[in-house]
């Protein structure tokens, strides 16, 4: 969890990436999709219910401003896969009423939102939700999405420009712009201190004004003067999380983060990932700070592998493309992906982010089969602890002290 590596002995953490019918794109055409349901509330509250008999850590959520698209560079117009998206932070404050102990960390996008809406919207579904709350924060470069909004010059990417030396300049710049977003968040969480609020109706004082403050925050990219309007969130801080792939993503998690998801695909890549991040940590001038170091992998699990592997054909087979990943994709038993999870955990990852292939087949078995594995090895809890009902308590995080609240 902090700079120091992870120990075989260490509590496992495991969260679930919640997208739409599933990551494969043919998964909503399983016989046991449920496409007719994928913009309920019902359909929602079932699988993050799911997640929490499982234990689980908490539930990711994904969002974007545009609609899904096979291709990472532009909008594919594809009308044989699962397309449009319920708000991911609407969806959590609407699930996180029917749950007690999962935590909640629906995306928000950095790139065209206001740090401002973020910090009360997040506020808010740590106070709907008892304190379990969190916030993936994601970048949306996309010339087509840039377009909605109409703020700033769309950034026109293909593959072969990524390490156009100008390219990665503008990149680090979109990074950059989303650690001071996640300031600016965090300061307004703190510009009410814990005790704002007096509540004292025999002298008219509902709060104290003297323990609301101006965060005063000016950057390159934004200037906001506070408060908030939302008093300080149960957790102090809800949870930050972002995903990387490279450096550049790294330094945001290694600065920003609570939690930081990656992609490698074996241990050795594992290890290396988690040796830049905790470098970065360094720079940044957090080396003590507090930070999980997520796994990320797509799963396909089955009784036997050949199952597995089988169904993951059918669905390439009816999506008409064999399925790729930033993410290592596993097809196999629960039994085989423990294996590999607690491999990959001797490299220094303190938990992993399983996102299943399709729903709610591949969910049912994390919780059903995976979990019960791990429990019989001692690697995972067999139940909530009673003591950390907050997200930060379940992952083992304190509760930070105020910026702003005099000694």
């Amino acid at each position: 969890m902090t700079s120091a590596a992870q120990t075989p002995t260490d509590p496992l953490h495991l969260a679930v990436a919640l997208d739409g019918a599933g990551w494969h794109p043919g998964a909503w055409r399983e016989p046991d999709a449920q496409p007719d349901r994928l913009f309920t509330a019902a359909y929602w509250v079932d699988l993050v219910e799911q997640a929490e008999r499982g234990l689980l850590d908490f539930v990711t959520i994904e969002d974007s401003l545009d609609p899904q698209s096979d291709n990472h560079f532009r909008r594919d117009w594809r009308t044989d896969r699962v397309r449009g998206r319920l708000d991911a932070v609407l969806i959590a404050a609407r699930t996180a009423p029917k749950t007690r102990h999962i935590g909640f960390v629906p995306t928000v996008i950095t790139t065209h939102t206001e740090p401002f809406h973020a910090s009360k919207a997040i506020a808010t579904l740590d106070y709907v939700s008892a304190g379990r709350a969190g916030i993936r924060v994601q970048l949306a470069a996309r010339a087509d999405t840039t377009a909605h909004f109409g703020r700033r010059e769309p950034l026109v990417l293909n593959p072969k420009q990524l390490n156009d030396p100008a390219v990665q300049a503008v990149i680090e710049q979109h990074f950059d712009e989303a650690a001071d977003y996640v300031e600016v968040v965090r300061r307004l969480w703190d510009s009410w201190e814990d005790d704002a609020e007096i509540r004292d109706v025999a002298t008219g004082r509902f709060i104290d004004r003297d323990k609301l403050h101006y965060i005063n925050f000016t950057g390159r990219w934004f200037a906001v003067k506070g408060p908030s309007i939302t008093p300080r969130p149960p957790q102090g801080q809800p949870v930050v999380a972002a995903l990387g792939h490279a450096t550049v993503p790294y330094r945001l998690i290694a600065r920003s983060a609570d939690v930081g998801f990656v992609t490698p695909h074996d241990q050795a890549g594992a290890a290396a990932i988690v040796t830049k991040i905790r470098a970065e940590q360094a720079l940044a001038g957090r080396a003590a700070a507090d930070l999980h170091v997520f796994g990320d992998l797509v799963v396909f699990l089955d009784n036997s592998r050949a199952a597995a592997e089988d169904r993951k054909g059918r669905l390439d087979e009816l999506a008409g493309v064999t399925y790729a990943s930033d993410a290592h994709i596993f097809a196999g038993t629960a039994a085989e992906l423990a294996d590999l999870l607690l491999d990959w955990r001797a490299a220094g990852l303190s938990g992993f982010r399983l996102r299943p292939a399709a729903l709610p087949h591949d969910l049912a078995k994390i919780t059903g089969a995976l979990v019960p594995e791990l429990q019989r090895r001692g690697a995972f809890r067999t139940a909530y602890p009673a003591a950390r009902t907050s997200l930060r308590g379940l992952l083992g995080l304190p509760r930070p002290a105020n910026r702003y609240a005099l000694a």
